[in-house]
């Protein structure tokens, strides 16, 4: 079982690959998300991506990691890609960028919906000689864009060839495979390609120039003609031993209804010395299209009629790599080719004899175990992600080395539930698989988010709020107090205070300054009225009128009592009369009872208010405070001490 076939078999297994890959949703290079992964072959995974600085769908080729951790491959694989992104031919898949992320070496590419080569085989089983031509000539035009540039591609093969919804065809991974001859995995008597299209020089000298590609496109129409390759055998070195010393057999030989315009392409294509085949793929592209323009109309093979009805063609990415081919109709064929690593076949000397049989079986059997061994100890090794939520990063540490992974730590984040310094985060999460070696990154946890409270003092309502809201805090409740040391309209201070650390999104009650507070004088003497007034900065005027108020006493004020004002603004008091007869009007016309009892109203001013209060109310007296400042002491009252009041009269007290 190939590598293909490998992940073949875990999909069908039931184990979901797509969610187990680590690169699934990875930003690559900041700049390519990968959306999902589409398949993976024996040297690279390919994937679905959006790239986020031209907004759009690209594919995604990610090199193994056993290939991206050789610098020759890495350095080789640069180069091919920037001349292959210098190919401008509509047959081609364009190639947009080639890069590396720490230990990801990918190409970005042209995404292609449709089918590959290999699909259609597998639905139609061959073509007709016309159709076959029609989807060699534009492969052959690619080919020979990439020749006339000095290009190689080296794995010519169906599942390289794409066919677009809309009817284009594109060939795919040039230079792939030139880059790999560049690793230390390509040592001497090692060969790269896939073998059933292998020129014989390759699998001779592992040599390869533009004569090896039109050798595989010459096999390629015997397949498209035939539905199979050329040569089958039990093992891939089998299959080499013949494209070395076998002539390749005419198409017609298998299906008689090929043309022998046709056979002769095919002849002179797997002519098996490069000398004998067309010079390049321009110079086979000719003789295709000759061929074509002479081919009549009438050449459907029998049943090998079109496409059946119903049948929904399945979307593939621009480079196939091996993955399985959902929706298309299984039909006897050859077995898809892959890209594959195999020793290389030494052509024996020919000394006139051949050896026994059983040196070959035997030699074939060698070589089958030792492929076998090879592709045993080539799968990587998976192992699983660990739970790290709540570790600390020396335990984590240790617990990702110990699995044979490579820990890197991210950014950390605020959490209201894990502590600072603990792991918030892996990626991937735990449970996923990962190749042994690959990196798993941390992300710790930076504890509780604290804001501090900002100063926004002497700033406008709306500048403070605009401030709050951007530190990641909200406003609370808007009050105003009087306050004359800060401008009117200002912020005086905030509930948290400044300087204090809460939670992000916490309520931030902002004080507002209302300036100077119109003060309540409502009762009090005229002569005190006026003078706190004036002592307050106000412009004071007083109206006597008739009232049947106690005489001087404040009966009306405008400005109204704690109303906002401007320091200096004019104010006025209105007052009762004041009479000069005091004691005809507290008598009443002179009509008062001689036994009335009367009490001395004690001086309070000055004194606390906690204690005025209880010394007027043990003589008998009703006191209520009025409050000018914050301050407890008693500035006024009224009536004035020492006067005199029946018991259960009102003393006012302003504080």
């Amino acid at each position: 079982m190939g590598p293909c076939q490998w992940q073949n078999a875990r999909k069908l297994s039931g184990v979901d690959t797509t969610t187990a890959d680590p690169l699934v949703g990875r930003l690559l290079d900041g700049r390519y998300r990968i959306e999902s992964r589409i398949a993976r072959g024996g040297m690279a995974t390919v994937y679905l991506a959006l790239d986020i600085r031209l907004d759009r769908t690209v594919a995604l080729k990610v090199m193994h990691r056993s290939l991206a951790e050789d610098p020759a491959f890495v350095r080789r694989f640069i180069g091919e890609a920037k001349s292959v992104a210098s190919l401008s031919h509509p047959n081609v898949v364009h190639v947009f960028d080639q890069g590396t992320d720490n230990d990801v070496v990918y190409l970005s590419m042209e995404y292609v919906p449709g089918r590959t080569l290999r699909d259609i085989l597998r639905e139609r089983g061959r073509l007709p000689a016309r159709e076959a031509l029609e989807l060699l000539i534009p492969v052959l035009a690619a080919l020979g864009a990439a020749h006339q540039a000095g290009l190689v591609h080296r794995d010519v093969k169906p599942e390289n060839v794409l066919m677009t919804d809309d009817g284009r065809v594109k060939v795919v991974d040039f230079g792939l495979a030139r880059a790999i001859e560049a690793t230390n995995q390509t040592r001497t008597g090692v060969m790269i390609g896939t073998i059933g299209y292998m020129a014989p020089e390759q699998v001779t000298t592992g040599a390869a120039d533009v004569r090896s590609d039109v050798y595989a496109a010459g096999i390629m129409l015997f397949e498209l003609v035939t539905g199979q390759q050329p040569y089958d055998g039990e093992t891939p070195m089998s299959v080499a031993y013949r494209h070395v010393h076998d002539t390749v057999p005419a198409p017609s030989s298998v299906t008689p209804e090929v043309p022998p315009l046709v056979d002769t392409l095919v002849a002179h294509a797997t002519a098996r010395e490069p000398q004998d085949r067309p010079a390049d793929a321009t110079a086979m592209l000719v003789a295709a299209v000759d061929a074509h323009r002479m081919l009549p109309r009438t050449t459907t093979p029998p049943g090998s009629g079109p496409m059946a009805p119903g049948v929904n063609p399945t979307t593939v990415y621009a480079h196939p790599a091996g993955g399985p081919v959902t929706g298309a109709r299984s039909m006897p064929q050859a077995a898809p080719a892959h890209t594959m690593i195999q020793p290389r076949a030494e052509e024996p000397r020919r000394r006139g004899f051949r050896p026994s049989w059983f040196l070959v079986a035997l030699a074939a059997v060698m070589v089958v175990a030792v492929g076998l061994t090879g592709w045993y100890f080539a799968q990587p090794e998976l192992v699983t992600v660990p739970d790290l939520v709540g570790k600390n990063v020396a335990e984590a540490e240790q617990t990702i080395t110990g699995r044979g992974l490579l820990m890197r730590q991210a950014d950390g984040k605020y959490d209201e539930k894990v502590a600072e310094g603990l792991v918030l985060s892996s990626d991937p999460a735990a449970k996923a698989e990962l190749e042994k070696g690959s990196t798993v990154t941390l992300v710790l946890s930076l504890g509780p988010e604290r804001i501090v409270v900002p100063d926004v003092s002497g700033r406008s309502s709306n500048e403070a709020r605009a401030a709050i809201a951007k530190s990641g805090l909200t406003v609370g409740t808007v009050k105003r107090l009087p306050n004359q040391q800060v401008e009117r309209d200002k912020v005086i201070r905030t509930s948290p205070q400044v300087g204090e650390k809460v939670r992000k999104s916490a309520k931030i009650n902002i004080f507002v300054s209302a300036g100077l507070v119109m003060p309540d004088v409502g009762g009090m003497p005229k002569d005190e009225a006026a003078g706190f007034l004036g002592g307050q900065g106000f412009k004071v005027q007083v109206n006597e009128v008739d009232d049947d108020a106690e005489p001087c006493s404040v009966i009306a004020q405008s400005p109204k009592a704690k109303s906002e004002v401007d320091q200096g603004a004019a104010v006025m008091i209105t007052v009762a009369r004041c009479q000069t007869d005091w004691w005809q009007w507290f008598r009443g016309d002179n009509e008062a009872r001689d036994d009335q009892q009367f009490s001395v109203v004690p001086g309070v001013i000055g004194k606390n208010i906690n204690d005025a209060k209880p010394e007027l109310e043990a003589l008998g007296f009703k006191v209520r405070v009025n409050r000018l400042s914050n301050g407890g002491v008693v500035q006024f009252q009224r009536p004035l001490p020492n006067s005199e009041r029946p018991p259960g009269s009102v003393v006012f007290l302003w504080q």
